[in-house]
């Protein structure tokens, strides 16, 4: 259960960041630049992505992930997609500090689908789905 609010907060904060970028770049086009609220949404865009990253290597990658042995084909291929994505995760939370390109938060939100897809069982992600009421 943890797990999945796990993923739901990094999906919260990835709609945080969207709209951080969408008020930089609206506050940058301003005819008199607020810098005070500039900086602050700036602020916010990083501390986001930051705690992305901190679910992300801090929970995911040294606490739920186990290393798989690689003699036995179907777990380690499993383990070596689980940090495939969390390692896209962490990439992508940096580019959305370093620009207001939104096109970097819709390839965060893919690949957090395909690592929950990774990560849980078919059987859990229905239950999930039912539990919150999602149809995906």
């Amino acid at each position: 259960y943890t797990d999945h609010l796990r993923i739901e907060l990094i999906r919260e904060h990835l709609m945080t960041i969207e709209k951080a970028m969408k008020q930089i770049d609206e506050l940058s086009a301003a005819e008199e630049i607020n810098y005070n609220q500039l900086v602050r949404w700036i602020d916010t865009k990083e501390h986001h992505a930051n705690l992305i990253q901190e679910i992300a290597e801090q929970y995911f990658m040294t606490q739920r992930v186990k290393p798989a042995d690689p003699e036995d084909a179907e777990a380690y291929g499993k383990y070596i997609t689980q940090l495939t994505l969390l390692h896209e995760m962490l990439i992508y939370a940096m580019k959305t500090k370093q620009s207001t390109d939104v096109s970097m938060v819709e390839k965060l939100h893919q690949t957090v689908d395909k690592f929950e897809k990774a990560y849980f069982s078919p059987e859990e992600l229905e239950h999930q789905h039912e539990h919150e009421g999602h149809s995906h």
